[in-house]
């Protein structure tokens, strides 16, 4: 049995563990040069899955694009998988897989600049994931009636856990994907985009899915099971309909109606504060797995097993609106690399306290906030670097350190200035789709929009570990000086006094205040912030 041994996952809140002896894979990281040279277009990946044997068999088809003639071919591939053959633009053709997971091709013509494929026929028996999602993998499980259940995860991994791709966060195939998964008759497989078809022969049926949007690779993924599928009509935010499917195993059959509705329920949030779901052409999907949970696009990995919340009086599925709000920070507004992973994990982090305000009220909200507040461990900064793989940018401040960041600019900005912002992050071309995004974007964004020079709060929260530092010295009875003692410019700060609430504006320079009581400093708690008292 091959393992898979790494961490890294979209799911918030729980420890890291670093499993040692195995194989230790990455995506992204630094990106090769011959990798670099090419625009990934689209991927075809045909595989047979045997659950009883724990093996896949297929093929894979790249199209891409060259930017400049080359002779050498680079792709990734997990080398516990065996290659059998590979062409290039339809012809056979030598390769070597070496044990960094690189399928190597070297033509003997150059190849020009423009459109060309390859395709590699594969298989064996794919790993084994050690502690799903987190530490991804296969797994080959079966329900309450013994029928097969299999589901794949590879968010920090890659794709080339069982497909061979360019395994890097900043190409997705411009042109979608197809996966043509072929299983046991009487199982179902599920997977991005819509279902073309499903074609039954010889005792097993081929489900044939598609999706013509961007895909990130790890989001290439198909799930098996003795499904039921419940189905529901969707009208977005902006007047489309959407069709609304949950796959759930066939002995939870009877959770479909709930599932639907909590569904639409966080699909109302989402839109109201992100805008339109981001695939209006192919369908909110989810698909019931062994793991907790995964953003796959069109097809998030749901494995929470019913356990709801009670969130201002209404039932409430934390798993399934995070996964879902991934759809916009992940899918939609993806980081070029895995540096800048705070963008979709704190502001989808974020998504989750917007659910709190609307279902529990704005109080509610504050509170939450508090909590991350107190629970923020600030031992890396957010951003460590760039170019980093999966593994060197993952620690749990990404989502809720994240998140507060976002609630801080919130407070200084204004909610009529705020939103709007993060409404064109979530909606305008330059940052979404295709077009994969960075901090600085961020940062250009929310600058431009407010006419101010956020670069220094970007800094502190994002490149530091440093908090907020405030001076409280009593000059006199009842005078008080407030200053900031680590930020070169100034910030709106809540301070009480006798007299009630203000918001003031603090800086490197002290201002006096008076007051017949000892000045409480952010009591709300919009900062991560260390204040002392002289």
């Amino acid at each position: 049995m091959h393992k898979l041994i790494r961490l890294v996952c979209c799911v918030p809140g729980v420890a890291i563990i670093v499993m040692a002896g195995a194989q230790n894979l990455r995506s992204g990281g630094v990106l090769k040069p011959e990798q670099a040279n090419m625009d990934i277009m689209h991927y075809t990946i045909a595989l047979t899955v045997e659950p009883i044997a724990q093996t896949i068999d297929g093929y894979t088809t790249i199209a891409f694009t060259l930017l400049s003639p080359t002779q050498v071919l680079l792709f990734d591939l997990w080398n516990g998988l065996t290659i059998n053959q590979v062409w290039v633009n339809s012809k056979p053709h030598t390769f070597s897989h070496t044990a960094e997971h690189t399928v190597r091709i070297d033509t003997k013509e150059q190849l020009p600049v423009g459109r060309h494929t390859v395709k590699i026929a594969y298989g064996g028996k794919p790993g084994i994931a050690e502690r799903a999602p987190w530490i991804g993998g296969f797994q080959w499980e079966k329900d309450a009636q013994g029928k097969p259940w299999v589901a794949v995860s590879c968010q920090g991994e890659g794709g080339k856990i069982f497909f061979p791709c360019k395994d890097h966060p900043s190409d997705e195939p411009n042109e979608g994907a197809d996966m043509l998964i072929t299983v046991p008759k009487g199982l179902i497989a599920t997977g991005p985009g819509l279902l073309q078809k499903a074609e039954t022969k010889k005792g097993k049926t081929t489900w044939h899915w598609k999706t013509k949007y961007p895909i990130s690779n790890y989001c290439l993924v198909f799930n098996v099971a003795d499904y039921v599928k419940g189905s529901r009509l969707y009208t977005t935010i902006s007047g489309n309909k959407v069709p609304m499917e949950v796959y759930l195993l066939r002995q939870n059959e009877g959770r479909i109606p709930k599932m639907l509705d909590l569904y639409e329920q966080s699909a109302r949030i989402q839109e109201k504060y992100f805008g339109e779901f981001p695939w209006v052409k192919e369908r909110m999907g989810l698909s019931e797995t062994p793991h907790l949970g995964m953003e796959h696009q069109t097809n998030i990995a749901y494995g929470n097993q019913y356990k709801f919340q009670q969130v201002g009086g209404k039932d409430f599925d934390w798993l399934l609106h995070h996964e879902f709000g991934h759809e916009w920070w992940a899918n939609k507004v993806t980081n070029t690399d895995w540096a800048h992973m705070w963008i979709q994990e704190g502001i989808c982090t974020f998504g989750d306290a917007m659910a709190t305000r609307e279902l529990a009220g704005e109080e509610a909200y504050l509170q939450r906030m508090r909590g991350i507040a107190l629970a923020t461990r600030n031992q890396y900064p957010i951003v460590r670097g760039e170019q980093v793989d999966s593994d060197s940018c993952y620690h749990p401040d990404i989502y809720g350190k994240g998140a507060f960041f976002m609630h801080t600019l919130r407070f200084i900005l204004g909610d009529e200035l705020f939103f709007p912002t993060l409404l064109q992050l979530a909606t305008n071309p330059q940052y979404t789709y295709e077009h994969t995004v960075v901090t600085q974007d961020v940062l250009n964004l929310f600058n431009s929009a407010s006419g101010k020079n956020l670069k220094p709060l970007f800094d502190l929260y994002l490149y530091t570990t440093q908090k907020l530092e405030v001076r409280v010295k009593q000059v006199r009875d009842t005078a008080y000086d407030l200053q900031l003692v680590n930020y070169p410019s100034s910030l709106p700060v809540e301070v009480r006094t006798h007299t009630g609430l203000q918001r003031m504006q603090l800086g490197a320079t002290p201002i006096r205040i008076n007051s017949h009581t000892m000045p409480i400093i952010d009591e709300r708690v919009f900062y991560l912030k260390k204040v002392t008292y002289e």
